[in-house]
C-alpha cells in the first residue's frame, strides 16, 4: 500500500530508523517504491544479512531521473553494501529550485518512512548532483541529525531553510565547469561553509559538469571509510 506524502515544514524530515522493524527486509535488487501518483523513487539492496546497513539518498540533476541517480552511484554504493534510495523530482527540477521546499520533501520523508519500516539502518548519507547536489546539500543541513554526512558533486549553492546538527561535507567540482562555474559555485560554497564552521572535505578536478566513478568512490571513502 502506498504510503501518501504528507507535509515538509521548513524541509524538516520526520522519518526516523529504529533499531529492529516490524516487517522483514527487502530482498536484494532493485525496486521502485510505491508512493502514489506523481512520485516516484527506486531503492537499490546489496546482497548480504539482514543485518543493519548503510543507507545513500542521492537527487539527481535539473531534468534527470531516478534512473540516473542509480546509474551514477548504484553499483559502486551497494557493492560497499549500502543501500541507495534514488527519489526522482516531482517538477523537472527539486522544489527549493522551483517555488520552495514542499512536495520533493514530502515524497522523500514518505518513502524513508517506508525503508525504515523494513530495513535497519546504521547511518544515512545524502548526495546529488548539480541542482541534485545544491538539494543535498541544503536539506542535508537541515537535517543533520538524520544525515551523518552530505556528498555533493558540483553544487551551485546552498540555501538550508535552517541548521541542525554538524555532518560532514564532501564537495567536488570541475576547473571546467561551464553549467555551474568553479568560483562563483563550487568555491563559494565551500568558502562560505568554511566561515560558517562546517566540517568540510573539497576536491577540485580538472574536468567539467560532471560525475565520475573515481569521484564517487572518493565520496564513499569520505563516508564509509576506504574500501
Amino acid at each position: 500500500m502506498a504510503t501518501a506524502p504528507r507535509r515538509a515544514a521548513g524541509g524538516r524530515l520526520d522519518s526516523r530508523p529504529v533499531p529492529t522493524p516490524a516487517a522483514l527486509p527487502y530482498p536484494e535488487g532493485d525496486r521502485t517504491l510505491d508512493l502514489g501518483p506523481h512520485a516516484e523513487a527506486r531503492l537499490l539492496v546489496p546482497p548480504g544479512g539482514p543485518g543493519p546497513r548503510p543507507l545513500l539518498v542521492h537527487f539527481h540533476g535539473a531534468g534527470g531521473s531516478a534512473a540516473q541517480s542509480v546509474a551514477a552511484v548504484g553499483a559502486l554504493a551497494t557493492a560497499r553494501g549500502a543501500l541507495v534510495l534514488a527519489p526522482a523530482s516531482v517538477a523537472s527540477t527539486w522544489d527549493l529550485l522551483a517555488g520552495g521546499l514542499g512536495r520533493d520533501v514530502a515524497v522523500l520523508d514518505a518513502a524513508l518512512e517506508q525503508v525504515f519500516a523494513r530495513q535497519p539502518v546504521d547511518r544515512i548519507a545524502v548526495a546529488g548532483f548539480s541542482d541534485g547536489a545544491s538539494y543535498a546539500l541544503s536539506l542535508g543541513l537541515a537535517n543533520g541529525d538524520l544525515f551523518d554526512t552530505v556528498l555533493a558533486f558540483s553544487p551551485g549553492f546552498v540555501a538550508a531553510p535552517g541548521v541542525t546538527g554538524r555532518p560532514r561535507v564532501w564537495i567536488s567540482h570541475g576547473t571546467g565547469d561551464r553549467v555551474l562555474p568553479i568560483d562563483r559555485c563550487g568555491r563559494r560554497v565551500v568558502r562560505d561553509l568554511g566561515d560558517a564552521g562546517h566540517d568540510v572535505t573539497y576536491v577540485e578536478f580538472d574536468g567539467g559538469h560532471v560525475v565520475t566513478p573515481d569521484l564517487v568512490t572518493a565520496a564513499l571513502d569520505t563516508w564509509l571509510g576506504p574500501a
